[in-house]
């Protein structure tokens, strides 16, 4: 019976296993097992049922098994099975195991053909059988069949690397004699994770039915595609055996007759069947259960000296302790920090893929929101030119005078420095409002603790909004020093005896941008039914052009739009449409596309249409009100002379 004075050992993996198992957990310990792969049909059932002697496996075409059975062979005088999952309750009647392996298996996976890595454990009692154990896994396919997950490939191969990939599993790839061996599913696999074919034990089933004249003699003495552990040939029951209820005992029988009066198979006739493959298996698994013993016990001692430390730390824990609780909401309150530095600083484990969030939300308010409202502010130039000749004639007052007084400048450009207040202060709320935002998310994690989490959001948020005065008293104080002294020796002014000059030729000016790509998006053209309809595009938007595609690989392109003499309007959204609207169009009353004197442009949010106008105030296209304040004034003093 195996290895004399080692039969212990695998009923030892066997208890380590099913602790584990009552667990829920393997405490990152390799344990020495088995794992049994092939494709659907393999006859990796048929190989089990044999080492058992009894018929207790669910059959049935497409993936029969669909969790991992983890099956545990006993040598004992009685007969009879246990399952993990029923502890106490011993099945003697076979067919019954075969009905509450389908029970639990459709218990977790439902009854649609999934799959799952939770496992089963059955334990089998037996005079007939070695001390043996196995992880019966999933065949592998390559179709999904009726509702499974069209993903069920991966999810097969996915779990056996699970098992397979431990150095500590054996592979018994089983492989049907009637296909060729370079197309072997389980052969594949194990050479991906056992390429020197060192852990892999190769199982060849279904001799009996290759094409006459054919046989698997090289394969068997392994010699085609060698493994180190070589290549064991069985004989299972056919379809017909199985549905006549053909006895084990006498299938046995015959398939030790086959292997003695085949012609290609009489002189390994001793090696091979399946009586020999359950003395392999038990003598080769005890032997590296032996080689992986040192190892596993170093490891296992190391995890309880850890265990058992922590034990130590909670031995005289009391819940009541003062000190507890005070640690715990030090610990909670740190961590409540961290992830908030984290979320400003953009350095969280955690990435949102799908939106804005925290520092990036204020960087687009600062890069993008803040410079938009600038440019969006409205001068109306009548109104200006009203303004500056009046406040020429009330600086003379009842005198007529030849030059353009300081004082009429500095009241007229004080006027309009103090407009960027709005949109200072309106940038300050906003950076807030996300600050106020990020809180809330951070103490998501404190949810456990209602009190503590409100607390927390009211002492952070009242803080913020303390800061949130005193940022604003000192943008307002920063404006009032500029409104405090307008200094025409800076080398950005351009002077009276230039303005002219350089208001025109700020007028004619052209984009010496490089044609960098400034953004790349999704947009909708919004188009009248009559005309097409509403289409989305692949938008382009560099220094100098517009383009955009049927889609974002950029190879079919639709249209390239120049960006000169074009400007921006808001559009109305309309009372049908659920998206938001901006408009481009051309200064000099020229079509911009076919025959539509502006192009609609649609996003699915306003804070989209925001950020696009930026992109475009970027790329030098500003709204339809936004000549400079500074050159109406210039052009309007001079004017006036």
């Amino acid at each position: 019976m195996g290895n004399r004075g080692m039969e212990d050992l695998i009923p030892l993996i066997n208890k380590l296993q099913d602790a584990f198992s009552s667990i829920g957990q393997s405490c990152n310990l390799d344990l020495p097992q088995i794992a049994v792969v092939g494709g659907q049909s393999a006859g990796k059932s048929s190989v089990l049922e044999n080492f058992v002697g009894r018929d207790f496996l669910p059959r049935g075409s497409g993936i029969v098994t669909r969790r991992p059975l983890i099956l545990q062979l006993v040598n004992n005088k009685a007969e009879y099975a246990e399952f993990l999952h029923c502890k106490g309750r011993k099945f003697v009647d076979f067919d019954e195991v075969r009905m509450e392996i389908e029970a639990e298996t459709d218990r977790i996976t439902g009854s649609n053909k999934g799959i799952s890595p939770v496992p089963i454990n059955l334990r089998v009692y037996s005079p007939n059988v070695l001390n043996l154990t196995l992880i019966d896994l999933p065949g592998m396919t390559k179709v999904a069949v009726g509702d499974q997950p069209v993903d069920i490939e991966h999810q097969i191969r996915d779990m056996l690397l699970q098992f397979i990939v431990k150095e500590s599993c054996l592979i018994l790839a089983v492989t049907p004699a009637n296909t060729d061996l370079a197309n072997s599913d389980a052969l594949k696999i194990a050479k991906e994770v056992d390429p020197q074919g060192l852990r892999t034990i190769g199982v060849i089933t279904k001799l009996d039915l290759m094409d006459e004249g054919t046989d698997a003699r090289d394969i068997l003495e392994n010699k085609l595609l060698p493994l180190r552990r070589g290549y064991i040939g069985v004989v299972n029951r056919s379809q017909k055996d199985i549905d006549g209820k053909k006895d084990i005992r006498a299938a046995l029988a015959a398939e030790r007759k086959f292997f003695l009066s085949h012609p290609a198979y009489r002189h390994i006739a001793e090696r091979m069947g399946t009586p020999h493959l359950q003395k392999t298996l038990n003598q080769q698994l005890t032997n590296h259960i032996r080689d992986t013993l040192p190892g596993l016990r170093s490891k296992l001692q190391s995890q309880m000296l850890s265990l058992e430390k922590e034990v130590e730390e909670y031995k005289n824990f009391r819940p009541d302790d003062p000190t507890r609780k005070t640690k715990a909401l030090l610990q909670m309150v740190q961590q409540f920090g961290v992830d908030f530095e984290k979320c400003i600083e953009g350095s969280g484990d955690q990435v949102d893929t799908s939106n804005l969030s925290g520092g990036a939300k204020i960087n687009r308010i600062f890069h993008e929101r803040f410079p938009f409202e600038l440019v969006k502010m409205e001068f109306d130039e009548k109104e200006l030119r009203k303004e500056i000749s009046y406040a020429i004639k009330n600086i003379h007052g009842v005198r007529t005078g030849l030059f353009t007084p300081d004082m009429a400048f500095e009241a007229i450009v004080k006027k309009q420095i103090i407009k960027l207040k709005e949109p200072c202060l309106k940038c300050i709320d906003l950076v807030i409002q996300e600050l106020i935002n990020t809180v809330r998310q951070c103490t998501n994690k404190l949810d456990s603790y209602p009190r503590l989490r409100e607390e927390t959001e009211r002492i952070v948020t009242t803080h913020i909004r303390e800061r949130d005065n005193k940022t604003k008293d000192q943008v307002l104080l920063l404006i009032d020093i500029e409104l405090s002294y307008i200094n025409t020796n800076h080398e950005d002014f351009i002077g009276f005896a230039n303005a002219q000059q350089r208001t025109a030729a700020n007028a004619t000016k052209k984009r010496v941008m490089p044609n960098q790509v400034i953004r790349r998006g999704w947009l909708t053209i919004n188009i009248s039914i009559m005309k097409g309809g509403s289409k989305d595009y692949w938008f382009v938007l560099t220094a100098e052009s517009l383009s955009w595609y049927k889609d974002e690989e950029e190879k079919e392109k639709k249209f390239m739009l120049p960006l000169d003499n074009l400007k921006l309007r808001d559009v109305e959204k309309g009372f049908m449409s659920s998206k938001h609207v901006f408009a481009i169009f051309n200064t000099e009353q020229r079509n911009v596309y076919k025959d539509l004197r502006q192009i609609e442009l649609a996003c699915d949010t306003q804070e989209d249409v925001d950020s696009w106008k930026a992109s475009f105030l970027r790329a030098g296209v500003y709204p339809e009100k936004d000549q400079c304040w500074f050159d109406l004034l210039f052009k309007s003093v001079f004017e006036q002379l």
